[in-house]
């Protein structure tokens, strides 16, 4: 057996794909459109050597309303290189910093739709910076 793919499901695909590849940085690997069943299904990926799970997008044509959040979905989870690099380009782009890295380890985001997005440093955590050091947190994560 092996992990294949997380679905998540969005209101806007082009904000949702905007989120998730210009600024998180996964790549659109296949999409199949279903005018039959009127959705879209984006298929992201990391593109790492080895990395072969992916983050399913499910863009419903129809759904209007926001689809309903909880905490039985927990969070997608990342390894990055440099964790204060990672979050100052998310920053850059407009994402709100919901848990700062403070312990030069772990930072968490959300995607438009609400989705928690957790970055850990890869190997050792960072020595702890500014201007993380001192930020608070922002709202849920």
């Amino acid at each position: 057996m092996r992990f294949l793919h997380t679905m998540l499901r969005v209101r806007d695909l082009d904000l949702a794909l905007d989120f998730f590849c210009n600024k998180l940085g996964l790549r659109l690997v296949r999409r199949k459109d279903s005018e039959a069943g009127r959705f879209t299904l984006a298929f992201l990926s990391t593109g790492a050597t080895g990395d072969e799970a992916e983050v399913e997008l499910t863009y419903n044509w129809d759904q209007k309303d926001p689809y309903a959040t909880g905490r039985f979905f927990g969070h997608l989870a990342y390894e990055v290189d440099d964790i204060y690099a990672a979050c100052h380009k998310l920053m850059a782009a407009g994402v709100v910093i919901n848990r700062p890295p403070r312990d030069g380890r772990m930072a968490f985001v959300r995607s438009p739709d609400g989705q928690s997005i957790e970055l850990l440093q890869k190997g050792d955590a960072l020595a702890p910076a500014e201007p993380w050091l001192s930020m608070g947190n922002t709202g849920e994560w």
